[in-house]
């Protein structure tokens, strides 16, 4: 591993820019309607009773990244065999989500730009970061924290002020019963954003207070979740929740009906601000934690050598993994979470953390 540590405030800043990252941008919850905001509220509890099974993993192997414990729990070759899917599942990740930011861009910005234009730009500064290492990733973050807070309230209090916000189209709550808001809680919340803190589990023993891995990654979520809960409330609340439902960026449709005093308009420079630096960041750590991982697996001294032809195979993934936009969220909303997400973020981690709990109880009561 890299010889990095990182302060807890780093660390709870690197977990909230990562959960929000593009879950602020599509309409998360969108199947339940005006109660998107109660099923992304459901999928955060959900999410931190998930990463409390990558903590008590990690209380195991306090030292040791993801892909080296498992090796550990399993034994050496199913060990290393779920260490690489484990990398792949990284990989596809972080193509999945260059793809989501890469058509937002060729889609409402750069229409004439092709979107391999786009992504390789992304990815090079990507690839240019992560090769400097995770604590300069961590300091970043910190620079782009505070921007991401002013630019959200700034945001809040002029869509407040241009009068877009009718509290009616919240209501009624529960319109249609439990039924949705669960259906969507365990086919996308709880998975999409707050399971994919299983990627930290590269990453925790970079802390350098391991007493506070909890309170920093739980309290990173707890406040990302609260302000993708907000952004679904205020998104529902302005474009009602048909539109809401209908469209694909709703947070950019919020932003673009800002109106105010007939010039302060056309606010969409602060939507993309944001989108940079959320796809930053969430690329940056699924792309480092594969990074991270390959060496870790293959035991390659100069992991910063991986950087370039992991991130090509991002690149070229990101490309030609949909034909176009529709298939590319069809396949993310209905496939992905029940077939990648559910197994890598829920089901195999607990599987490793029964085998490990009774691995550690046999070795506590073996006389030493």
């Amino acid at each position: 591993m890299e010889n990095a540590k990182v302060k807890t405030s780093q660390m709870f800043i690197l977990v909230v820019l990562f959960e929000m990252g593009s879950a602020i941008l599509v309409g998360l919850g969108a199947q339940a309607k005006q109660d998107a905001w109660i099923a992304i509220l459901l999928g955060l509890g959900g999410g931190l009773v998930v990463f409390l099974i990558y903590y008590r993993l990690f209380l195991y192997y306090q030292d040791l990244p993801l892909t080296s414990y498992v090796q550990k729990i399993t034994g050496k070759w199913i060990g290393r065999l779920i260490a690489l899917m484990y990398i792949i599942y990284f990989i596809y990740c972080a193509t999945r989500v260059l793809r989501d930011f890469g058509e937002l861009l060729t889609t409402t910005v750069y229409t004439s730009t092709p979107l391999i234009v786009i992504n390789s730009l992304m990815i090079l500064t990507i690839i240019y970061g992560v090769h400097k290492g995770f604590e300069v990733i961590a300091r970043v973050g910190e620079i782009f924290f505070g921007i991401i807070y002013l630019m959200a309230f700034g945001g809040i209090i002029l869509i407040t002020v241009s009068g877009l916000i009718h509290l009616e189209y919240l209501l009624p709550v529960l319109e249609n019963g439990f039924k949705p808001v669960i259906k969507t809680f365990l086919g996308q919340t709880i998975t999409f954003p707050f399971g994919e803190m299983v990627v930290f589990s590269m990453f925790l023993p970079y802390l350098n207070d391991n007493k506070k891995v909890k309170i920093a990654c739980m309290g990173g979520m707890i406040l990302a979740g609260i302000n993708i809960a907000i952004t679904a409330a205020i998104n529902v609340a302005t474009l009602g929740p048909g539109l809401f439902a209908r469209s694909s960026f709703p947070l950019l449709s919020t932003i673009g009906k800002i109106q105010l005093a007939d010039f302060i308009e056309r606010l969409d420079v602060m939507f993309m601000l944001y989108l940079m630096i959320g796809g930053f960041f969430k690329i940056s750590i699924f792309f480092y934690a594969a990074v991270e991982g390959t060496a870790d697996l293959f035991n390659f001294k100069g992991q910063e050598k991986l950087g370039f032809p992991i991130g090509l195979i991002i690149l070229i993934g990101s490309v030609t993994i949909a034909s176009n936009y529709a298939e590319h969220i069809e396949e993310g909303l209905k496939i992905v979470p029940y077939y990648l997400h559910w197994p890598f973020q829920i089901i195999i981690p607990s599987m490793l953390l029964i085998i490990a709990f009774f691995r550690n109880r046999k070795k506590k009561k073996s006389p030493s």
